[in-house]
């Protein structure tokens, strides 16, 4: 194992390529801490940052044949975890995380004129989708996410069992997510992550 620490990162890629096993083990112990603390400083969560960093060396490993870095070794896993932080936001954005992503995007810096009008959009894009929800999802939502009552709480509430309330939320955090993928939340995104 000694010798594969002196080894270039092409010649590991290449040692991945042939399924050596030290090699995976090498690019995670070169890559690994620097990665988690990338994405860390992105995410509101350590445990989802490891989970992040976690996947993209399964994934690394499990697409090792087919691996075509044509960047340094180091970048290529760096985009790949900046595209991957990018996706994990996008899946779990809720209306009070954009709200906080937001606030840390204000005041990181000063917003220029087209960006405040992007966050001001996207502010009603976000209102206009929970508007557009049914008058009982909307309820549910509102209960869980601006009262933060507990799905047992909202059921006992609302005289319904918990498995629709589950049913409800999950329907309103999928219309939300789906309306939030849009561009001014991947420019946002894109901003924020820079």
């Amino acid at each position: 194992m000694g010798t594969v620490k002196q080894l270039a990162d092409s010649q590991l890629i290449q040692l991945l390529r042939d399924d050596d096993e030290t090699a995976i083990a090498e690019i995670y112990s070169r890559y690994a801490e620097s990665l988690s603390n990338f994405a860390a400083s992105k995410l509101y969560s350590l445990e989802d940052a490891r989970d992040i960093i976690h996947d993209l060396f399964l994934k690394l490993w499990e697409d090792r044949k087919q691996l075509n870095i044509t960047s340094n070794l180091k970048t290529y896993l760096f985009a790949i975890t900046r595209y991957r932080i990018i996706d994990k936001i996008r899946r779990n954005t809720t209306r009070e995380e954009y709200a906080v992503m937001l606030q840390s995007l204000s005041n990181a810096y000063q917003p220029n004129v087209e960006q405040q009008i992007a966050a001001k959009e996207l502010q009603r894009t976000i209102e206009n989708c929970i508007n557009g929800l049914s008058p009982k999802v909307k309820e549910i939502y509102h209960l869980s996410r601006e009262e933060n009552l507990s799905i047992s709480e909202i059921a006992e509430k609302l005289q319904l069992s918990e498995q629709t309330v589950k049913n409800q939320l999950s329907t309103a955090l999928t219309h939300i997510r789906k309306s939030l993928s849009g561009t001014y939340f991947s420019i946002l995104l894109v901003l924020w992550l820079s």
